[in-house]
């Protein structure tokens, strides 16, 4: 094993680790917490190190970049979460490949991505994206909208929406990064008793790599870590940068 694919694996692991010991703390276990490693920092290569280390959930951001990807791995195990912005006119190519979508933000999306799974013959799996900080250059929809798109998931029958999404305020210090975690619990457990009989709603993903753990604590089911799994990695003779996702 390269000292690469070595620093990568030993990453996953501390980041395991810690995803364990989060869960504990909430009365859960690991296995409750998918980690989906997001790989918009690096190439094929470091994508494929995850893998070999036995992570099998992947996240891209850019539509091309998850297309670029899948189509250089070709591993039927791996599953692809598009974690970032879609537009309509990138579902078509999006949609076969993707085990979900974490970021739904409109209505008109929503619908979109029903027309073209039905088109497919298929059920897409998704979340809605929900703007927890109120911050203008944040996609995702306001809370307010949310329950309105809920109680209409019967008519999108080629989507199942299975939770929601949603990001702590970059500015936010770690007392409002719990408040806006729990917020998106909370919304979603408000949804669940007047809601469609038909969806449960059992995904929370937020977290990332500066706020994974607070974010287990405060329910989550998907963390979504990027720099932590790449810090000091050499890429090219350089070590990787620790940046927020």
């Amino acid at each position: 094993m390269s000292e690469f694919d070595r620093r990568i694996a030993d990453n996953l692991a501390g980041v395991q680790a810690r995803i364990a010991e989060a869960a504990a703390g909430s009365g859960r276990t690991s296995q409750a917490i998918t980690l989906v490693a997001v790989t918009k920092y690096v190439d094929r290569r470091g994508a494929e190190a995850l893998l070999a280390a036995g992570c099998r959930d992947l996240g891209e951001s850019r539509p091309q970049e998850l297309w670029a990807k899948a189509d250089a791995i070709g591993r039927p195990d791996l599953r692809w979460h598009l974690i970032g912005h879609l537009q309509r006119n990138k579902i078509r190519r999006t949609l076969p490949l993707v085990a979900m979508i974490h970021s739904v933000d409109s209505q008109r999306l929503l619908a979109a991505l029903n027309d073209e799974a039905a088109t497919l013959g298929r059920r897409s799996t998704a979340l809605l994206e929900v703007n927890l900080s109120g911050e203008s250059a944040k996609h995702g929809l306001q809370p307010r909208e949310v329950a309105p798109i809920v109680s209409r998931a019967g008519d999108f029958p080629h989507v199942e929406i299975r939770g929601l999404m949603g990001m702590a305020g970059l500015a936010s210090n770690a007392e409002q990064t719990r408040r806006e975690f729990a917020a998106l619990r909370e919304l979603r457990d408000r949804l669940l008793p007047p809601g469609p009989a038909d969806v449960s709603l059992p995904e929370l993903s937020m977290g990332m790599s500066r706020d994974f753990e607070a974010a287990i604590a405060e329910g989550a089911t998907i963390v979504r870590v990027g720099s932590a799994l790449f810090d000091g990695v050499p890429f090219e003779g350089t070590a990787f940068e620790s940046t927020a996702e």
